[in-house]
């Protein structure tokens, strides 16, 4: 469904999300009329989110999301988390507190390849083990949107923010 030059458009609104489509079609030495019609096909396949940066994962073909609890030998963290950072199926990782010391999410096209992926994670240097949890079905993708709501509602009734 996509080809080289719409990997390459989704890439730089990754990068970018505030990019104009003129400087998409300039960085991408296309016509703005072809980078806005092809912005508009990817927004209503559904591939591109309304935020202009997130993507639906399982319309790109990574159909299985995993979270990944890690534990780590503890002068290792650094290394683990750098470590991380190169693995392309890596999507976030925070440091936790409770079970495990770091926290990740990974897509993957299959089983096979969260299993690749999975095997990565276990050769690094300092990765003790890992817990695995499939996510089966996104109910609420990632969003702000709530907290910048709450954040406008107590401004307009003068009170200082929850958040402070």
């Amino acid at each position: 469904m996509l080809d080289h030059t719409d990997i390459r458009l989704l890439r730089e609104l990754v990068r970018d999300p505030r990019s104009q489509v003129s400087q998409l079609s300039e960085s991408l030495g296309m016509a703005r009329n072809t980078a806005q019609a092809r912005m508009q096909r990817l927004f209503r396949s559904g591939i591109l989110r309304r935020s202009g940066r997130e993507l639906d994962l399982a319309r790109l073909e990574y159909d299985v999301v995993a979270f990944v609890t890690i534990e780590v030998t503890h002068r290792e963290l650094d290394g683990v988390i750098s470590a991380l950072r190169v693995l392309d199926q890596v999507l976030e990782v925070h440091e936790i507190s409770g079970r495990g010391d770091v926290w990740c999410r990974v897509a993957a096209t299959d089983t096979h390849h969260l299993q690749s992926a999975l095997r990565s994670i276990l050769r690094i240097k300092g990765v003790i083990r890992t817990e695995t949890v499939l996510a089966l079905h996104e109910h609420i993708p990632y969003r702000v949107e709530p907290l910048l709501d709450r954040l406008l509602v107590e401004k307009a009734q003068g009170r200082p923010s929850s958040g402070n």
